[in-house]
């Protein structure tokens, strides 16, 4: 299953992955829609999918020589498979290839399966946001990667 730059044309079934996973960053349509404007700041959007199916995507913004990993969302039938990791990875190259130095995030501190993931792939817990998240109201454990 390659993984692939997401288009505008991705921006329904993107919504429709994201609203399914409760643990997911939530945007609106046009957040999605504002990434492919060709004035808006740059960011990454790759997308993995088996039989025109999305099975997980990711989105990155660079603030300087750093990035910020947005969303990770994997489709819970996709779970367990890699595909969270194969998508790390294959940002992991774009970003070294972009001369990027480091990668951060933040993610709910209930999210086991994520942090497990992002600890994994090397990423060190840094810092805490308090009471950041809500519906459930609960912290946000942010987490860095030198690449």
């Amino acid at each position: 299953m390659p993984i692939r730059p997401a288009t505008p044309a991705d921006i329904a079934a993107l919504l429709a992955l994201e609203r399914a996973s409760l643990t997911a960053g939530h945007w609106s349509g046009l957040q999605y829609q504002a990434i492919f404007e060709p004035t808006a700041p740059p960011r990454i959007a790759l997308l993995e999918e088996e039989e025109s199916t999305l099975l997980g995507f990711l989105i990155a913004r660079p603030l300087g020589a750093e990035w910020e990993l947005e969303n990770l969302v994997v489709a819970a039938a996709a779970r367990r498979r890699g595909l969270g990791t194969r998508l790390l990875d294959e940002l992991f190259g774009v970003l070294r290839s972009q001369a990027g130095a480091a990668l951060f995030l933040e993610v709910r501190e209930s999210n086991r399966a994520a942090r497990a993931l992002y600890e994994k792939s090397r990423f060190i817990e840094v810092n805490r946001r308090k009471l950041y998240y809500r519906d459930p109201l609960e912290d946000a454990v942010m987490y860095r990667l030198i690449l």
